[in-house]
């Protein structure tokens, strides 16, 4: 785990004991001292608080002479976590015992301590190791290769484990203990491998040994005409050398041997075989062809080969006659400078004569400048460089030269290429809005950033396909467009093209009169009874977005459906006088008469038309009195007294009775009455038999109740007592989670009241205070717990104004587990101020 956390990350890794002894001698005096330090240490955030215990006993700094406990003075690099140190000096009999380090972070979040234990012996010591293999093991690809590691010390017995210096273990390798096998071996899985043991006592052990696969490649080779004379020709009677170079491993058991035209060659004083070439890289052999005579021309070949065999050998054939000559380097006519568009795909072309013919190697000519496929330099075995998807920052000068490898060692040819990258000019804006009344002057500005060429740029300007205006860039990189709006057909999407050889670029503008969308208010959060059977009114509020833009609004287009019909019911709000900024208005919808979500459709109207609308959807509370006094609920009533499941939980609450219940499948949980002793009565529960898994949640979500408003000016701070019946009987039985959600812009949930665990067969009562400062709704989280019997069941659900009394206090005592302080919990709520407005149409 890492050791850097951010603050809201709360954690506790298991702590681990090491050991550590120092021993001291004076001769002089027969003193023999034995110090032993068991360090503790664990990562955590909050910081972490530790104890010890020797067996049973807690140890404390002074509680035993022998012992000390401290935090180190400092703490090694790489160490993770605070450390704390237990030190036994002079070790007497009765401290070989079990010590127990426990690491505690005081179940912040609710994590718990954790413990590791270490057996103190006077067999105690730190591990040793040793290999069964040799150091270096040279194999040949293909191989299975095994590398055996054994203890030979350590008290506990140590583990074994397998590392590699570089990278992790290749991923066919088997480790078994301290056997690490690896199959089909290749030259990816050469380097240094260690066997490392650990017991926690002292440092741990570590044993290592390489693994050389053996391997021959990159075979090449280069001529040298008179390395005397400097000659970049072959001459008879001049000397001629060949040299050949291969990467070998293990390079001591590299080997080469010559042919001339199929035939052994020997060295000879005419010609010289070296095996090595001090003056080059490893890896080289030269032939020295001295006074070159007709009778030497042919063809040459030298084989690399490895000594231990199994690794194919590598030839190279180098023809020497009269027609060898050094090579040559041009750019066909007409492809020295080659234009292309972006997405095209270009090749560059350098010719190469000579025999044997060189490789060709590519490259920017500014050397910091990458090539089009990321790397410094490509080859090429024909000259060409083709180029897939040209972009413009492909554009410049390219350098094509020989290579010295598989030809000539000569001075290298080289010439360039310039590539030319048209593209069409980029503008801006791409795209913009404008919205203008009757009776103005808009100017659109079409800038070029960048294009190329840029020595012919057109720009037109258009309104739908009616061209306006059309001319030649001058000095500037614009060009404006300035309309008077006086009538309808002003407005429109006007389009500039600006135009070079390679394309067009345009920048459009979408003039309108359009009104900007108004924007609800949303201190109303939920619809008002009306003291009516089913009759609601909603109080709409809403400010206009930038009115001063366009014309003045006339009218707002009000319409309402309910949420998933398709009809509208529309009516039109008159406005009488322009709208100021921020001024809000407000109208009253009533006789909204079915308990259902409602969609609101809310259009500005003006000289120009409809404007955009804004929608949003109205959700309905309880049809409960908005200043909330009193509310019982038994669940006896068909629709549970308006609670409704959370559509994002895994599982539902159920509704059922005592009577109706089957419990043939799980006898050993759940009540056998309501709340009320009545097997005829309801209860909610949540059923946990298959398919339902561990830790599953069912959310059940009271009505939204409102509450009212003592003071104008702040929270209303009104006290409400929350009481409930649950039961949780069961072997399995998991938690029960109670939230308060305040409704707002954005719903805070906040836990009040959480149990979890069997608490036997009966039915338990908890009241808790809460003090909401807005709207509210009360949830009931069921978590399931490891198995089937964990039904939880919960019944007679009340809130009621006023503090829970004491004199009102259940008989039953709360059960363990139970986050309450007593039987009463106060929660203070962040204020959240909700205005109920029963205004008629008003602004």
């Amino acid at each position: 785990m890492s050791s850097h956390r951010t603050p809201e990350t709360t954690d506790l890794d298991d702590p681990i004991v090491t050991v550590h002894q120092s021993i001291g001698e004076a001769k002089e005096q027969f003193y023999y001292e034995r110090t032993v330090f068991l360090r503790c240490i664990a990562n955590s955030n909050p910081p972490v608080r530790y104890s010890w215990k020797r067996g049973e006993e807690i140890l404390l700094q002074g509680s035993d002479k022998g012992v000390e406990i401290y935090e180190p003075f400092f703490t090694q690099v790489g160490n993770k976590g605070e450390t704390k140190i237990l030190k036994l000096k002079n070790l007497r009999p009765q401290d070989y015992a079990n010590y127990s380090c426990i690491a505690s972070v005081r179940s912040v979040c609710n994590i718990p301590d954790k413990m590791v234990s270490f057996k103190l012996t006077n067999r105690t010591a730190s591990p040793s190791i040793k290999l069964l293999v040799e150091d270096p093991i040279v194999v040949n690809p293909g191989e299975t290769i095994t590398l055996v590691c054994v203890t030979t010390g350590g008290e506990p017995a140590p583990s074994l484990t397998w590392v590699r210096s570089v990278g992790n273990l290749p991923e066919k390798a088997v480790l078994n203990s301290g056997t690490l096998t690896i199959p089909s071996i290749n030259s990816e899985d050469a380097g240094t491998y260690s066997c490392v043991a650990n017991n926690n006592v002292g440092n741990p052990a570590k044993k290592s040994t390489s693994i050389i696969v053996r391997a021959l490649k990159k075979g090449r080779y280069w001529i040298t005409p008179d390395p005397y004379h400097k000659d970049d020709n072959i001459q008879i009677g001049r000397e001629v050398k060949i040299s050949c170079q291969v990467e070998a491993i293990p390079s001591e058991e590299l080997t080469f041997s010559w042919f001339k035209n199929g035939r052994p060659l020997r060295s000879s004083e005419r010609m010289v075989i070296t095996q090595t070439d001090p003056d080059v890289s490893p890896g080289t052999t030269n032939l020295d062809i001295i006074d070159l005579k007709f009778t030497d021309f042919g063809t040459y070949t030298c084989v690399a080969s490895l000594k231990g065999g199994g690794v194919p050998d590598i030839s190279n054939d180098v023809n020497i006659s009269s027609s060898t000559v050094p090579p040559n380097l041009t750019v066909p006519n007409g492809k020295n400078e080659m234009v292309a568009r972006e997405g095209d795909t270009i090749e560059l072309q350098c010719q190469v004569s000579g025999k044997p013919k060189p490789i060709i190697m590519w490259s920017r000519f500014d050397k910091e400048v990458p090539m089009p496929d990321g790397s410094m330099q490509m080859e090429s075995y024909d000259g060409i460089l083709r180029i897939v998807n040209v972009s413009r920052e492909m554009t410049g000068r390219y350098r094509c030269q020989t290579s010295q490898y598989n030809g000539f060692n000569v001075k290298p040819r080289e010439t360039t290429v310039e590539l030319i990258v048209q593209y069409p000019p980029a503008v801006e804006p791409s795209f913009q809005e404008i919205r203008q009344g009757l009776g103005t002057t808009v100017t659109m500005r079409c800038r070029v950033l960048r294009a190329f060429p840029t020595r012919v740029l057109m720009y037109e300007w258009r309104l739908g396909s009616k061209l306006l205006e059309k001319g030649q860039f001058d000095s500037q990189d614009y060009t404006e467009l300035t309309v008077n709006i006086h009538a309808r057909e002003n407005y429109g999407t006007y389009n500039c093209s600006i135009i070079n050889e390679a394309g067009s670029g345009r920048c459009s503008f979408l003039v309108t009169g359009k009104a900007y969308p108004p924007e609800f208010y949303y201190d109303t959060y939920n619809p008002l009874w009306q003291s009516k059977a089913s009759v609601y009114s909603y109080s709409l509020q809403w400010t206009q977005m930038n009115p001063d833009a366009v014309d003045r609004i006339l009218a707002y287009r009000l319409g309402l459906k309910q949420a998933g019909q398709q009809r509208w019911w529309e009516t039109e709000i008159s406005v009488d006088g322009p709208i100021k900024k921020g001024e809000l208005i407000t109208n009253n919808l009533t006789k909204l008469v079915k308990p259902e979500p409602y969609e609101i459709r809310l259009t500005p109207i003006n000289r120009f038309g409809e404007g955009d609308s804004a929608i949003r959807i109205i959700k309905y509370s309880a049809p409960i009195n908005p200043h909330l006094r009193e509310f019982h609920c038994g669940f006896e009533d068909g629709n549970m007294c308006l609670f409704t499941q959370d559509e994002t939980d895994i599982f539902d609450w159920t509704k059922q009775s005592a009577s109706t219940r089957d419990t043939r499948y799980t006898p050993n949980t759940g009540p056998t009455t309501d709340a009320g002793g009545s097997k005829q009565g309801f209860y909610m529960y949540i059923e946990t038999s298959r398919p339902r898994l561990e830790g599953e949640k069912a959310r059940l979500f009271s009505p939204v109740f409102n509450i009212a408003q003592k003071n104008p000016y702040g929270s209303s701070n009104t006290a409400y007592c929350f009481s409930f019946f649950y039961h949780m009987y069961g072997r399995h039985i998991g938690s029960l989670n109670i939230f308060l959600r305040l409704k707002g812009q954005t719903s805070t949930e906040i836990e009040i009241w959480s149990a979890s665990g069997n608490k036997g067969e009966q039915w338990h009562q908890a009241r808790i205070n809460i003090h909401p400062t807005a709207s509210f709704q009360i949830i009931f989280e069921g978590v399931r717990g490891p198995g089937i019997e964990g039904d939880i069941a919960i019944d007679d659900v009340s809130i009621i104004e006023g503090e829970c009394t004491k004199v009102d206090q259940p008989v039953t005592s709360p059960p363990s587990g139970v986050k309450v302080s007593g039987t009463i919990l106060h929660i203070w709520l962040y204020p959240v101020f909700l205005f109920l407005s029963f205004l008629s149409h008003q602004r």
